[in-house]
C-alpha cells in the first residue's frame, strides 16, 4: 500500500523511494491517496500534468486500487482506539491509508515515519527525513 508520500516522491524522481518501489510486483493504492494527490495537484500550479501522471501511473498493470467499505471502517475504529488509548495521534487520512492496509494484509510503504506507531500494519520506510 502506498502512502501519500511515498507516490509524491516517487513523482519528484526520490532515487530511494523508486528503488523500493522496484522491490515490489504490484502496488496499491486506495481512494484516500489518490484524493490526498488530487488536492495537492489542485494547489499547484502543475495540475493538468499531475493528473495526467497520476492516470498513468494508476493506469499500470502494476497499481491496483482498493476498494474501501464497511471493513474497511470497522479497522478504522480499531487501529483508532488503539492509537487514541496509546495516546499516541496520527493523521485521520493515515488511519484511513492504514487501514485498507490492514484489511488487505499489505505492508505500507512511506516516507512518514508515524506509521511505525500502528501495531495493526506493517511499514517500510523508504526517503524518512
Amino acid at each position: 500500500m502506498l502512502d501519500t508520500t511515498a507516490v509524491s516522491e516517487f513523482f519528484r524522481g526520490n532515487e530511494e523511494v523508486r528503488a523500493c518501489l522496484e522491490n515490489a510486483e504490484v502496488y496499491y493504492l486506495n481512494p484516500v491517496v489518490i484524493g490526498e494527490l488530487l488536492s495537492g495537484f489542485m494547489s499547484g500550479k502543475h495540475e493538468k500534468k499531475n493528473r495526467e501522471s497520476l492516470e498513468a501511473f494508476i493506469s499500470s498493470t502494476r497499481v491496483g486500487v482498493v476498494d474501501m467499505d464497511e471493513e474497511t471502517s470497522e479497522r478504522y475504529a480499531v487501529i483508532l482506539s488503539g492509537l487514541r488509548k496509546a495516546g499516541i495521534p496520527i493523521p485521520t487520512n493515515d488511519i484511513w491509508i492504514a487501514s485498507s492496509a490492514m484489511q488487505y494484509g499489505l505492508t505500507i510503504l512511506t516516507t512518514d515515519k508515524h506509521y511505525v506507531k500502528v501495531p495493526q500494519v506493517l511499514t517500510e520506510l523508504c526517503g524518512a527525513s
